[in-house]
């Protein structure tokens, strides 16, 4: 509790904490909400919060500057070097000054370069079409329902641990069997729901990925340290295999019953 009450004094007396900061977290709501493109949400985001910092937090700007001139140019300093470079803050508690102390994109740049290199090692593979010759091997155990659940499955976290991206991935598996289901007569929700626990969702447990690089670099924590306890991440690829065995929601068109009965493929 005394540890709880020093670090309660050091923020207040650091920081100028009011209400009308919530205004930047409620506009990346309003943004998300209207679905508007990420790359204008983050900037508008970033924006908002250098606008609250000028007006609410001018001193620390001065702080991070380094220079004792209180000037509108050590303020745009201070500004442009907590966008971009580290940032040190004294605030007389150690364990606040850990938790204000950030990196910038500077800190991220090592986790874009090696997104960019998983990226370029992705695309190199689909170019020449070595993905499609080692998918070809899932597709032969497409015989009933739940091979086709399995299979893409398997494909899905084959994708995620050979193009180290979840969106090559999903778009990788998507164009995969998009045919084979619409011939088969499944509705496409199967397919993008099997899509979604089968690449999305365990992405994130793959250490060389974009989504487990970038997960291990913000909070710290390498990957297979947090791996056992993802027990949704870990679930879900083996729900989607259980719904196909009970059939559960699993809806196909006139086209597909008729020629389910005409091939034998079935649940």
């Amino acid at each position: 509790m005394d540890d709880i009450t020093v670090f309660t004094s050091a923020l207040g007396q650091s920081f100028h904490i009011s209400a009308w900061l919530l205004l930047v977290p409620l506009l990346m709501f309003v943004l998300i909400i209207k679905k508007t493109p990420p790359i204008i949400t983050l900037f508008l985001a970033v924006v908002g919060a250098g606008i609250c910092t000028l007006i609410f937090q001018p001193e620390l700007l001065h702080q991070i500057a380094g220079t004792e001139e209180r000037s509108a140019s050590s303020i745009f300093e201070g500004l442009i070097i907590t966008f971009s470079s580290s940032t040190q803050l004294e605030t007389g508690n150690t364990m606040l000054n850990e938790l204000v102390s950030t990196r910038g994109m500077a800190g991220m740049m090592n986790t874009i370069w090696l997104i960019l290199c998983a990226m370029c090692f992705g695309g190199a593979m689909t170019a020449a079409n070595m993905l499609t010759s080692i998918m070809s091997v899932f597709l032969r155990f497409v015989k009933r329902t739940v091979g086709l659940v399995v299979s893409t499955v398997c494909t899905g976290l084959f994708l995620n641990i050979c193009t180290a991206d979840q969106y090559l991935s999903i778009i990788l598996t998507g164009n995969m069997f998009k045919n084979t289901y619409r011939e088969r007569g499944y509705e496409s929700q199967l397919l993008s729901r099997t899509t979604e626990d089968s690449v999305t969702v365990t992405s994130v447990l793959i250490p060389w990925t974009t989504c487990g690089m970038t997960q291990a670099a913000v909070l710290g924590v390498p990957v297979f340290v947090f791996f056992p306890y993802c027990f949704f991440n870990l679930i879900s690829p083996l729900m989607s295999i259980l719904v196909a065995l009970t059939g559960y929601k699993i809806n196909r068109g006139s086209r597909g019953n008729r020629e389910a009965e005409e091939t034998g493929y079935g649940n």
